[in-house]
């Protein structure tokens, strides 16, 4: 069977990284990072489109320099679950964390997301970002890399041996025989970790489709290989084609080195697609939308993002790139490794490395129709990504795309006609996991 692409739509409400402008647009409701209903709109629009999922980032510590979007946003599990009522095929995927949440209360969360959407959940496992997130649970220090991916590892086994609690037929709600629940098909985990120590069950039987979908998004060498081993959808960085395929064969070839079908991870690429009636015009609007986010203050925050939210104002701009390799260690530690060595590499000043952050998140997919249908398709042909992760600044923007170019990739075979199931799993192509506990008929079902 011929592979098809798979769509993702990130919204960003008034602004993610980088989009220092959007919040001005006058399309954009300044409140549209906390109206539920600019969700339920833009998911009901990707579901007309038929795109796979939507999907929603999450980030749990702030100063007032983060993009205008973090200051002011929903909780996405809360989010997901009102979503979920307003639509019926999409997928819902949302970010946590495996450092700062526990795996029982997390792998309820999901669970209960899982069941009130029909089965279209899916969880994005991050290990946070921002080192001063730790402040916020009480810790005076974030995690290492090598302790936050051991634990993310260990949080993801054991959510998953959670979700399989409770066999398929553990209810069989028999009046005449007075039983509700087979207490034989009832399986406590009785987990004792490195990291955990969780006795279940879970008090929440399995979805249609089993399992929610594990997603992850690390470029680190312990984030693709935590990706490799547990991940059944990865958002990729992007970046320019042949550091795509790069990447993508690298999670490949990982992942069946863990004994796993490759077909059985599904690599999203990020892509900011600006779509117009002719390549002019889409030209002319990538310059626009550039002039609108050409902040400098605003970049030189982003840039200390990766550095632990540190504030890159106190030094000279104009003077080398100073050396903070340090304020990375446990934080953004690959972003800002490959800023420094490009900095050492060209002798940039901070100043340079600033202005330069914006050009790394410029999108391949810019043109008329035609030609970014042409792109996407030679993208996925060059074996880059199995779906793209597509963040729109405005709902025309959506708009433009949905109408112009989905109809395209459908009409060459590329993207789907009707979904193919009702649950995120089915409509990726992604096995229903067997559970764990699945043993021969009890005495009990007699």
């Amino acid at each position: 069977m011929p592979r098809t692409i798979h769509l993702a739509l990130h919204p960003y409400g008034v602004g993610g990284p980088g989009q220092h402008g959007l919040w001005k647009d006058p399309s954009v409701a300044k409140n549209a990072s906390i109206d539920i209903n600019y969700y339920i709109k833009q998911a009901q629009a990707a579901e007309h489109a038929l795109f796979d999922a939507l999907f929603v980032v999450d980030s749990q510590f702030i100063n007032a320099t983060y993009p205008s979007h973090y200051l002011n946003r929903l909780e996405p599990l809360t989010l997901l679950s009102a979503v979920a009522t307003h639509t019926r095929h999409i997928g819902l995927v949302g970010t946590a964390s495996s450092t700062y949440n526990s795996p029982f209360n997390l792998a309820r969360r999901f669970a209960s997301l899982d069941h009130i959407s029909g089965g279209r959940a899916g969880w994005n496992v991050v290990t946070s970002f921002d080192t001063g997130t730790s402040r916020n649970y009480g810790l005076d220090e974030h995690l290492d890399y090598t302790t936050r991916y051991g634990r993310a590892l260990e949080f993801v086994k054991v959510a998953r041996g959670l979700w399989d609690s409770y066999e398929d037929d553990a209810f069989p709600a028999d009046v005449e025989r007075d039983i509700f629940l087979d207490p034989t098909k009832l399986h406590a985990l009785d987990h004792e970790g490195e990291h955990f120590k969780v006795a279940g069950p879970l008090n929440l039987s399995r979805s249609p489709q089993g399992q929610p979908v594990i997603f992850q998004a690390g470029v680190s060498e312990e984030g693709r290989d935590l990706a490799a081993q547990v991940a059944e959808g990865i958002y990729a960085p992007g970046g320019s084609l042949q550091q795509a395929q790069d990447y993508y064969a690298d999670i490949k070839k990982r992942t069946a080195s863990y004994g796993r079908d490759p077909e059985h991870i599904k690599i999203f690429i990020h892509g900011g697609p600006i779509v117009a009636a002719t390549d002019e015009a889409a030209l002319r609007r990538e310059r626009e939308i550039f002039e609108e986010d050409n902040d400098f203050k605003g970049n030189l925050a982003l840039l200390g993002r990766s550095f632990g939210a540190y504030d890159f104002s106190a030094h000279d701009l104009d003077a080398p790139f100073p050396d903070v390799a340090h304020l990375a260690e446990k934080g953004g530690r690959t972003g800002a490794s490959k800023l420094i060595d490009r900095a050492k590499a060209e002798n940039l000043t901070l100043r340079q490395v600033a202005e330069s952050v914006s050009e790394f998140r410029r999108s391949p997919f810019v043109g008329a129709p035609g030609t970014v249908a042409d792109t996407i398709e030679k993208w996925f042909d060059a074996g880059t990504f199995d779906g793209i992760n597509l963040a729109f600044r405005n709902n025309a923007d959506l708009e433009l795309f949905v109408d112009g170019v989905v109809p395209i990739l459908q009409k060459r075979g590329l993207f789907r006609t009707e979904y193919a199931a009702d649950t995120l799993r089915g409509n990726l192509g992604l096995p229903v996991p067997a559970n764990r506990n699945t043993r021969e008929p009890s005495l009990a079902d007699d």
